[in-house]
């Protein structure tokens, strides 16, 4: 069975103790699996991961990719996908969990301008050289050591802590990376997107009205993702906000029900969602300098 986790879940899972929600936390993996081999469970996070691995061995699962990874690495995954893990030995390695939230609060504002390859969808793990693993490993530990504090400034050290590790990780392997050209690859999050937008409009045109839903949020929670989320990586990867997806989709179906049904536009407006007819004439004639009445008689003459 899938398992949908946010930090506070990945917490119980493991037996930890928590009371509220988490945005950040700094866990050392052989304290968390201490009998091996191990294997998690199947899940989908709402959060990052940052693994970094001193000594250990094992393989990550991301949706339909296998990553083996052993000593001196490091990898990270993000929110949305289908994960798991096995480990095989695991002697000193560290994983840092944190939100989105935690990262926008106190990494940077506008975090996937500034760290683009945070949408990457597969992203294996990379070898260090033993330079650039002390490096990474210096890093994780001041981090865990201000994890552990009670400073009144903690997460704004934290957060610029953090800004380091992701300015190395881009300097290292993501310099190149285009999000854009992954959209028009192999993104499974646009794949999916855009079947679930078809699919949506599909009960339009069959006139499932009552089931039809063409709102960020619902779109998100269909494919559990944060609505932020999926629009950052959606606008990201086909340069159109998840919005601008749908205000196209709806126009081109209006045109052809206007075109092809004797329905009115009172009737269309309602079945693509709009909650007055006269919030469908506006947007329609926004987007086609006419109005419903005159494009369709403008068609049938």
């Amino acid at each position: 069975m899938l398992i949908h986790h946010n930090i506070s879940d990945l917490y119980k899972t493991l037996g930890l103790p928590v009371e509220q929600e988490i945005d950040f936390t700094i866990l050392s993996i052989p304290d968390i699996h201490p009998h091996l081999p191990f294997k998690s469970p199947i899940l989908r996070a709402d959060y990052y991961s940052l693994i970094l691995t001193r000594e250990g061995s094992g393989v990550y699962y991301l949706d339909d990719h296998e990553f083996p990874f052993d000593s001196k690495t490091i990898y990270f995954t993000n929110p949305g996908h289908i994960k798991s893990y096995e480990l095989v030995e695991s002697g000193e390695a560290y994983i840092i969990s944190l939100t989105e939230r935690f990262l926008r609060d106190y990494v940077h504002e506008e975090i996937y301008g500034e760290f683009p390859f945070l949408l990457a969808e597969k992203a294996p793990p990379q070898k260090l050289s033993p330079d650039d693993f002390e490096d990474f490993n210096t890093l994780y530990k001041q981090i865990l050591i201000e994890f552990r504090s009670t400073s009144l400034y903690k997460n704004k050290i934290l957060g610029n802590l953090l800004m380091v590790l992701l300015l190395k990780i881009k300097e290292k392997y993501w310099t190149q990376y285009n999000p854009i050209e992954e959209g028009n690859r192999d993104s499974q999050i646009v794949k999916s997107f855009k079947r679930l937008l078809e699919a949506e409009f599909k009960k339009i045109l069959g006139n499932d009205r009552h089931e039809v839903k063409l709102q960020v949020q619902y779109l998100a929670e269909k494919m559990n993702l944060h609505p932020n989320y999926l629009n950052s990586v959606i606008k990201s990867k086909t340069g159109r906000t998840v919005n601008d997806w749908i205000s196209k989709r709806t126009l081109s179906v209006a045109k052809s029900l206007l075109i092809s049904t004797a329905f009115s536009s009172k009737e269309i407006a309602y079945q693509l969602g709009f909650s007055e007819p006269t919030h469908f004439s506006r947007f329609f004639k926004k987007h086609t300098q006419q109005s419903p009445a005159t494009f369709r008689k403008s068609r049938k003459t």
